[in-house]
């Protein structure tokens, strides 16, 4: 391929994506960030890679999920929580989805539980905008992706834009760039077609669907999932003001 230098001229500056484990993905997230322009700087803390001192030569940063707890006395998982200060500091776009936002309220105050009935959410739920969620963006999905055993109280001063059923907090805005959400979007169909053979064990646990259900839910629900997805990630690293059609 000929060197296109307005190609090159148009890149914007790296984001910074966490991943937990050898072959974890951004998924949809890495695919929509590069499509609008952006190069990824993936690092894998748990295998050796650090952080980044500043994020001054970034765009932003995300922090994937993993099977993790944001609890756990490892030495990478506290490293990400008290590394969340850069770009708290620096007022970069910081997006947390799953782990990510669990470690973004801890590092905050938060505390990151299990609900106390024992129910987790591993399946498609239904998602519940707030006030505050339909002034930042009008039209939200009405279900979606979940796969988590534990979820997080709401950070001291943050602002809730969605809840859900068995666990309120959903996501949530700290301050102007800093993000949480509890449920995931980024999932690609081979992703969930792996998430569900190599986490099959977990779908006796109470409230979890079977696995055919998850990708029933798919054909059924992520299209507009998908759509807001787009939408929010220029929201959070572009500031973008959110104009889709109602889901």
């Amino acid at each position: 391929m000929l060197f296109d230098p307005s190609r090159q001229q148009s890149r914007k500056p790296a984001i910074l994506v966490v991943l937990h484990q050898e072959r974890s993905t951004p998924g949809r997230v890495g695919q929509m960030l590069e499509e609008k322009g952006y190069s990824l700087d993936v690092r894998r803390p748990a295998l050796g890679d650090p952080l980044p001192d500043t994020l001054v030569n970034h765009a932003g940063a995300v922090i994937f999920g993993g099977p993790m707890s944001a609890n756990d006395p490892h030495d990478y998982v506290k490293t990400e929580i008290d590394w969340l200060k850069v770009p708290l500091k620096e007022d970069k776009p910081f997006l947390g989805i799953c782990l990510g936002a669990q470690m973004l309220s801890k590092h905050l105050g938060g505390k990151v539980h299990a609900a106390n009935d024992g129910q987790v959410e591993i399946g498609w739920y239904p998602l519940h905008s707030t006030e505050k969620g339909r002034l930042l963006m009008p039209h939200w999905p009405k279900m979606v992706y979940h796969f988590h055993r534990e979820g997080f109280e709401l950070p001291r001063s943050a602002d809730l834009l969605a809840t859900g059923d068995a666990y309120p907090n959903q996501a949530f805005r700290y301050g102007k760039n800093a993000w949480g959400l509890q449920f995931h979007a980024e999932l690609t169909r081979a992703m969930m077609q792996r998430w569900v053979v190599h986490g099959a064990e977990r779908f006796t646990m109470p409230n979890a669907q079977v696995g055919s259900k998850h990708l029933e839910g798919r054909m059924m629900f992520d299209t507009p999932l998908r759509a807001w997805l787009s939408n929010f990630l220029e929201m959070v690293f572009e500031g973008k003001p959110q104009r889709q059609k109602a889901l």
